[in-house]
C-alpha cells in the first residue's frame, strides 16, 4: 500500500477532536482508500486520560486499509513517547500526533519506527 497523503478534511477533523478532547488525549485509527488517508475509526473500549490513551488491540478492526493512527498530545509536544513507539508498529505505517493548541500546523507524522516523515495534505 502506497500512501500519497491525508485528506485536508480529515486532518481538520483530527485537530477538532484534539480541541474537543482537551485536556484528555484522544486516539483513532486511520484508514486509506486508493492511497489517501481519508477516514478514522474510533475503537470501542478506548480509554483516555490527561496523560495517555489506550486502544484494546482485540477491538481493532480487521481491515486491509488500516494506514496507522492519530492521537493527541495535550501538552503540545509533537514527539512520540516510548509508549507511542511501542504502539505504532501494531497499528500501521503512518502515525499522526496532534498537539495543543490544535491549529493547522500543530501535527506531525511518524513512521512505524517513530521517525518523522512527510505526509502531504490533499485538498
Amino acid at each position: 500500500m502506497i500512501i500519497r497523503g491525508i485528506k485536508k478534511e480529515l486532518l481538520l477533523l483530527l485537530l477538532e477532536l484534539g480541541r474537543d478532547s482537551h485536556p484528555n488525549e484522544f486516539v483513532a485509527l486511520l484508514k486509506e482508500n486508493n492511497g489517501v488517508i481519508e477516514e478514522l475509526n474510533m475503537v470501542p473500549g478506548t480509554i483516555t486520560g490527561e496523560n495517555s490513551a489506550s486502544v484494546f488491540f482485540d477491538m481493532m478492526p480487521l481491515d486491509t486499509h488500516l494506514a496507522g493512527s492519530a492521537h493527541s498530545h495535550p501538552n503540545g509536544v509533537l514527539c512520540p513517547s516510548d509508549a507511542d513507539v511501542h504502539f505504532f508498529p501494531r497499528a500501521g505505517r503512518f502515525h499522526l500526533i496532534i498537539g495543543h493548541p490544535y491549529r493547522t500546523g500543530d501535527w506531525q507524522c511518524f513512521s512505524a519506527d517513530g521517525e518523522p516523515c512527510k505526509l502531504e495534505v490533499i485538498a
